[in-house]
Parts: C-alpha cells; structure tokens; sequence
C-alpha cells in the first residue's frame, strides 16, 4: 500500500514537472518575444503575469474615476466565422468592430480559453497605445491653453535643460525625429540606454536627464521610435498646467467626454518616488473603455473640434518611417508614416486618414476618420491574423 501511494505521489510530482516544462519563460522576460511561437501554457503563463505584475504593480501617477454617465454602447451585432476561429485558435483577447455608430461584431475569449481572468472588466496594459493617448492628452492641454501649440518649443523646462531636447520643437518630439537615436542601444533601441543600458520605461525623466542624456546633442532628425518621448510630454503637460489642472484635464478628457465605464490609470515608472515622481504613458483599462477613447477620437475627427484640428494637424504633418521592417503582416510594421505618436498610411490606403494605435503583444486600434469605423484587437501575444482582421476591414470596408 505504502509502495502504491509512493508510486502515485511521484508520478504527480513528474506530471506537475511535466506542466513545468511546458512552459517557456524564455529567461524570465517579462514579456514574450515579438518573435516566439509559445504554447498555450506559456500563453497563460504570461497572461497571467501581465494581469497581476509587470505594470499592475506599479504605482499610480494619475488615477481616473470612472464616469458618472458612462457611453452607452448600441449594438447590431452579426456573427464572423474566421473571427470566432481566430478567438478558438490564437491568444486574441477581444475583438471588437465599430461602424455605423454601433458596435457590429463584438467577441472576447471564450471562458475554456482565457476567459476565466480576462472579461469585460478586466483592466489590460495599453502597452505603446499609451503613446497615441499621451498625444491625445496632448491635443486637449493644447486647446485648453496650458501648451502654446505643436510648433512651440520646448524652451521653458528647466528639467530638461543641457539636454538636446532643450529647445526642440514639440512636432518634432511627437513624430520622434528629434536626434536621439545615438543615446539608445543598438540591441533595444526602443527601450534601452546606451550609456548605461537601463531600460527606458523604468526610469523617471529626472534621473534619465541626470544619467543618460546630460550635456547630449542632438545629432540629425530621421525618425527613432523609442519609449522615452511620450512620457516626456506627458510630464511637460504636468509641468506647464500643474499637478491639480493636469488631474482635472484627464477627468474632463476621461470622464466627461470619453464616458469610461471603468476607472483608468496610468502608471509610474519603477524608480519614481515621492522626491521625484514622474508619469508614465502607459495605462489599463477596459476592452470597451479603450473603445470608447477610439470613438471620442473619430467624434472629434468628424466634428471638427479644436482636438479633431489637431488630430488633423498631425496627419498633416506626417513623416517617413525610417526603417525597413521584417513584413506588413502587423500594425506596427505595415504603417509607412508616422505621426504625433500614431501610426499612419497602412499598406494599400494612401491619402486615407486611417490612423492606428499599436502596442506589444498586439493591442492595436485601428481608425478610419473618414468611413466611421474601428477596429479594435487585444491579445497577449501577436500570432493572429491582424492583416485580414484589421487591416483587409478597414481597407476594403464600406
């Protein structure tokens, strides 16, 4: 009897060793790579991970209460086999289509799947969408007077003196063409120094200015995408309107016009402290929250608000890429323009104002400004077909 339950008891311990294996955390990244083909258990595993660490534990720099009259969503909803397939088959999260002002197709993963922690309540990192939100901000600090405009310079910010940001003008910070490349990594030139190799997202723009960019130059204008320029503006926003109007204006952006049926909040970087806090543009929020920001974006486009003039100044304003990417398959590498931290001109849709919000792992939202339409895509992981799901909709939707 004894040998029977030793027997049972080790092929547990092997089985749950086998589980074990399964799952590839490749190094202990906190983020699985663009590049990698995991398994469903890995998937979970960093579900998982982005749900209760990575920027969940992070402070909150701005805390947004949800509002007091959320935006209702209409519905008019019509079944898509490929992408109920795609929901079976890939790590996609949510997918939700939005025309004719009414959501049309509205999936989230099934419960067998991931839909045990991720539903409509669930508050899921925007990842790089915080850039494009961090420009959105910026439109309404524009129109509400606490920032001159996209050609004003950033002239008055003694943080950011003895640095080559000092005296660059913000359209040039907002299309990131403003000479830094050489200050980053060549391994990870979006999120790694190059003088210290910290990361970027990590650090306060105090300290990145006291150890990374002190007595810099800028050196040429091509386009670098990289993660330190959105925080940036986000804190010279705070700077130039004020802890208490900096809070104000993202209830009135948020609350009052958005209509979030959640809270929201953006995060602080890991080093920030009480004697030198700083805001990062990365958020949470709601699968149908981060719609609702999308539609507030495509409702000032069509009624031609101070923000739509503004959203309009940037595609005006676009640059070139300065890269050759690996295929058009993705959001982020497809789009050949870029700007006020958006992605523009997707493959095929030249002299079309379609402007997309990308971040890691696939969280993309896609807009067409002219034709009225969304779609919006949350995954943990990029291995579902975004070209025929996004991009083939918008390009040949109505």
């Amino acid at each position: 009897m004894k040998k029977l339950l030793g027997i049972l008891v080790l092929g547990l311990l092997w089985c749950n060793v086998g589980i074990a294996a399964e799952i590839n955390n490749y190094g202990d990244r906190s983020e699985i790579p663009e590049d990698a083909k995991p398994n469903e258990e890995t998937l979970k595993f960093y579900l998982n991970r982005y749900l209760t660490r990575n920027w969940t534990n992070n402070r909150k720099y701005s805390d947004i209460k949800a509002s007091n009259k959320p935006y209702q969503f209409q519905f008019d909803l019509r079944e898509d086999s490929y992408i109920k397939k795609q929901m079976q088959k890939t790590a996609l999260l949510s997918y939700l289509l939005f025309e004719d002002e009414k959501i049309v197709i509205d999936e989230i993963t099934p419960l067998e799947k991931y839909g045990d922690v991720f539903n409509n309540s669930t508050k899921y990192h925007s990842q790089s969408v915080g850039k494009s939100l961090a420009s959105y901000i910026l439109g309404h600090a524009i129109c509400k007077g606490y920032v001159e405009s996209i050609d004003a310079k950033l002239n008055d910010w003694p943080l950011i003196e003895n640095s080559l940001y000092h005296n660059q003008k913000i359209i040039d910070i907002i299309n990131m063409k403003a000479g830094d490349k050489k200050y980053f990594s060549s391994k990870n030139s979006s999120n790694r120094y190059a003088k210290t190799g910290r990361s970027v997202s990590n650090t306060t723009i105090k300290k990145a200015m006291e150890n990374e960019f002190k007595n810099s130059k800028k050196s040429g204008n091509k386009h670098h995408y990289n993660n330190f320029l959105p925080p940036l503006i986000m804190n010279y926003i705070i700077f130039k309107a004020g802890e208490d109007n900096y809070q104000k204006l993202l209830d009135d952006i948020f609350r009052n016009k958005v209509g979030i049926e959640h809270g929201i909040y953006f995060v602080e970087p890991e080093t920030s402290e009480p004697s030198d806090r700083s805001t990062h543009s990365t958020f949470l929020a709601t699968r149908y929250d981060y719609l609702r920001m999308a539609k507030a974006m495509l409702d000032d486009w069509q009624n031609d608000t101070c923000e739509g003039k503004y959203l309009k100044s940037l595609y005006e304003r676009k640059i070139k890429k300065n890269r050759e990417y690996r295929d058009t398959k993705h959001a982020f590498s497809n789009t050949k323009s870029y700007g006020g931290f958006f992605h523009l001109e997707p493959s095929g849709m030249k002299n079309r104002p379609v402007f997309i919000m990308d971040g890691y792992g696939g969280q993309t939202f896609t807009i067409d400004f002219d034709r009225g339409r969304i779609v919006a895509t949350m995954a943990i992981h990029r291995n579902f077909n975004w070209k025929k799901i996004a991009h083939s909709v918008i390009k040949k939707g109505k």
